[in-house]
């Protein structure tokens, strides 16, 4: 009983260890803005599609959820904050649902079983990336009004980034899985 205890405990500071260490790649990544054309791209989707993969749907979710929580009470894992803001007010501002997003990105990229057919899995990648464009053109669009262009605000500017960040992870899954054997 005291062994199965402690194999318990083991695996559960192991597991917070992991999601606390997937929060500060997230966060880090959030900050890191490379030249693109025709907007920057930060890193974060990259290690959203990472972690699913790398940590599997339910560490994955855990740690996007951990993010946002930080985002949320205060913390500048936000890409743009402080500069632009922090905590709540932050995050209920127009970037919501691609943060949203962002659990639902990571639960697919977790769950999808990935195989050697390089088109099934980037097929796959891009409908779990999608999640965060739909759920944060549909927050957008009920914040600044239908009235707008919301897809040429909200996503167009984005999809070359993202097509770069889903190729590059597809031709590297095979490594990526790797990290779930480490954990």
């Amino acid at each position: 009983m005291e062994i199965t205890k402690n194999i318990i405990q083991s695996k559960l500071v192991k597991n917070l260890f992991i999601t606390l260490i997937g929060t500060i790649v997230l966060a880090i990544s959030s900050k890191i803005k490379i030249p693109f054309y025709p907007v920057p791209m930060t890193m974060q989707t990259l290690v959203i599609l990472i972690i699913g993969i790398g940590f599997g749907w339910k560490l994955g979710v855990a740690t996007v959820a951990l993010y946002l929580f930080e985002g949320i009470i205060g913390l500048p894992v936000f890409s743009g904050s402080p500069e632009k803001g922090i905590g709540l007010i932050y995050f209920t501002g127009p970037t919501m649902g691609y943060l949203i997003g962002f659990i639902v990105t990571v639960f697919l990229a977790g769950k999808f079983n990935y195989n050697q057919n390089i088109i099934k899995n980037f097929i796959k990648l891009t409908v779990a990336t999608s999640f965060i464009y739909i759920l944060g053109m549909l927050w957008l669009g009920g914040l600044i009004g239908w009235d707008k262009p919301i897809f040429e605000l909200g996503a167009q500017p984005f999809l070359l980034a993202e097509l770069f960040k889903i190729l590059l992870v597809t031709f590297t899954i095979n490594q990526i899985k790797k990290i779930k054997k480490l954990i």
